[in-house]
C-alpha cells in the first residue's frame, strides 16, 4: 500500500522523527496534537476549550492534506491534564464531531510536553480508497 507522510513543517517532527499525519491506503493516523501555532506559541493558555478547538482545527488541516476531512474521523483520543475540566474539551469536541460521532477516549494524564498545554488530541480516519 502507498504511504504518504504529511508534515506540518515544525522543527519537532525532524527532532523526534515523526509526521503530523500518515496515510497508508485509506487509513490516516494523526499524531498527538497540541495547541501550538506555526510560530511555536501556545494558543489558549489556561483555556481547555480554546486549546481543544485549535487542536481540532490543526487535525482538520492535516486530514485535508491527506485527502480527507473531519467527516472521515473514526476515532479520537483526548488527553487532559485536569480531568475536572473534561467538559470543556468535550464541548469543543461535540461542536466539531456532534454529527460525525467518532469513537472517543478522554483520559487524564499527569502532564504533557509543557505546563501550558492542557490538552493533547490524536485522531484516526478512514478515507475513500485512493484512485490509481
Amino acid at each position: 500500500m502507498k504511504r504518504t507522510n504529511i508534515s506540518s513543517g515544525t522543527v519537532w517532527e525532524d527532532m523526534a522523527g515523526y509526521s503530523r499525519a500518515v496515510r497508508i491506503g485509506n487509513h490516516v493516523a494523526v499524531s498527538g496534537t497540541t495547541a501550538t501555532d506555526d510560530s511555536g506559541q501556545v494558543v489558549g493558555a489556561g483555556d481547555v476549550y480554546q486549546q481543544t478547538v485549535f487542536i481540532i482545527q490543526k487535525i482538520e488541516r492535516a486530514l485535508r492534506a491527506a485527502g480527507g476531512s473531519l467527516a472521515d474521523v473514526a476515532r479520537t483520543r483526548i488527553y487532559v491534564t485536569d480531568i475536572t475540566r473534561w467538559q470543556e474539551a468535550a464541548r469543543a469536541h461535540a461542536e466539531f464531531f456532534g454529527d460525525i460521532r467518532p469513537a472517543n477516549t478522554l483520559v487524564e494524564v499527569s502532564r504533557l510536553v509543557g505546563e501550558e498545554y492542557l490538552v493533547e488530541m490524536e485522531a484516526d480516519a478512514i478515507l475513500a480508497p485512493e484512485e490509481g
